[in-house]
């Protein structure tokens, strides 16, 4: 799942209130570790308590992008900075139990995006969406082409039992949707459908086993080893892919639920974030975050699928909920509210806390647009100094951990009922 996006990019570190040392940051898959790339290498910190795990400083160039494997010793880097340390084409597969590079990767074109799971590795470029197997020697699985991507927006499902990724389709504002567990093999011959534009004939990416003399280790918490195939299996494509047509302008940002039954969405215009049933491309909640437009950074959802947070250029971090109950009487207060003059804004409906705040013309949404029937956050909150962020869960309940582009990590918490939201601590990574 990527609730990661580059925190900032090359030049800048120019930027009033940003960490010039800073290229990247992203958490885990269950946010419970951060990793960040610098000018220098990379340092791998606990999210909650806020912890320094580890840090590896290479004298020969910066990490633009980090991709972490849950807690285990295996990350995947790209190189950036003044002075990158690996191309900007090129994915290396590092082993930090043993310090050193076990495989890497060469595409054609930069490489924008990189995300891990137990068994594969989903790399995005500025058109097309690569999958290679994660083992000591990765093998070009999948590819398909999207539209212009040049956010490198993907995201993929966090459990081991599912298998679901995002990415942009062809077509802008489309999602495709890719159940990586339904495969069917190939024969030599064979190609995969045409709408899903799959080049399994001509492989995107060279794969070569590299050495380092780096030295150090960090302890690993996940997989014992990446195995080597016994034998190269057969070519292989999915069969359950679904297009989503989700937004009118480019997709900015996605992220999958932990067991990938959701999928949620917003565009370059960022006041919207529509949640789609990754199966049946359902609507299933439109969210919204404003009325003016915002840069969306990052969107996360909670481990149990029950809360989104989300983060945007306006410093703030809004948080929804996705299981509350609506008031069955709401159509009567709404009308209440109608004849004497109430506010048209959104307000705080439903019988249960934490309910999302929605117009009081909701009843009519039928008649007028959908500005008054969308569903507001139960609560936000502004982060300090108003930088660029991410956000993602923290380890107790109730609470968010907020990565920032000036090198900090802040923990807020909030009341589920009141929406209340208090900074627990604030401290600077880098």
């Amino acid at each position: 799942m990527n609730v990661g996006r580059i925190v900032p990019r090359v030049g800048a570190g120019a930027q009033e209130g940003y960490a010039p040392e800073l290229l990247y940051a992203t958490f885990n898959q269950d946010y419970g570790c951060f990793a960040i790339g610098t000018q220098t290498g990379f340092r791998i910190f606990n999210s909650d308590p806020y912890k320094e795990k580890m840090r590896r400083e290479f004298k020969d160039g910066g990490i633009g992008i980090v991709a972490m494997l849950y807690r285990s010793n295996y990350l995947a880097f790209v190189g950036g900075g003044r002075n990158p340390r690996f191309p900007p084409n090129q994915v290396m597969l590092w082993d930090d139990a043993s310090s050193k590079i076990i495989a890497e990767l060469e595409f054609r074109s930069d490489v924008l995006n990189v995300q891990l799971q137990r068994d594969r590795i989903v790399v995005a470029q500025r058109n097309k969406c690569i999958i290679c197997s994660l083992e000591t020697k990765p093998r070009h699985l999948h590819a398909f082409e999207t539209a212009d991507n040049d956010r490198g927006v993907i995201a993929i499902s966090s459990s081991s039992e599912s298998g679901i990724l995002a990415f942009p389709g062809r077509q802008k504002g489309h999602i495709q949707i890719v159940d990586l567990h339904s495969c069917v093999s190939l024969s030599a011959g064979q190609q995969g459908p045409a709408s899903t534009s799959a080049t399994h004939s001509e492989p995107a990416a060279n794969v070569q086993r590299s050495r380092s003399r780096t030295k150090g280790s960090f302890s690993a918490e996940g997989p014992n080893g990446l195995q080597d195939p016994a034998q190269p299996s057969a070519l292989s494509h999915p069969t359950n892919i679904n297009i989503i047509a989700a937004h009118a302008t480019s997709i900015s940002a996605l992220a999958v639920s932990f067991d990938g039954s959701m999928v949620a969405s917003a565009s370059e215009k960022g006041t919207l974030i529509r949640i789609f049933d990754t199966m049946s491309g359902r609507l299933l909640h439109e969210l919204r975050r404003g009325v003016d437009r915002a840069d969306i950074y990052s969107i996360a959802f909670s481990p149990d699928g029950s809360k989104l947070c989300v983060s945007s250029d306006k410093g703030t971090v809004h948080i929804f909920n996705l299981d509350y109950k609506p008031n069955p009487e709401q159509h009567m207060s709404s009308g209440a509210a109608l004849s004497s003059g109430g506010n048209v804004g959104p307000t705080s409906v439903g019988g249960n806390g934490g309910s999302n705040k929605q117009s009081m013309f909701k009843f009519m949404k039928d008649l007028l647009p959908k500005y008054f029937s969308s569903e507001w956050s139960f609560t936000h909150f502004r982060v300090a100094n108003e930088v660029r962020c991410i956000c993602g869960f923290g380890n107790e309940r109730n609470s968010v951990v907020v990565l920032c582009a000036d090198g900090t990590a802040q923990k807020y918490s909030f009341d589920s009922y009141r929406g209340n939201c208090v900074r627990e601590w604030y401290r600077r990574f880098i």
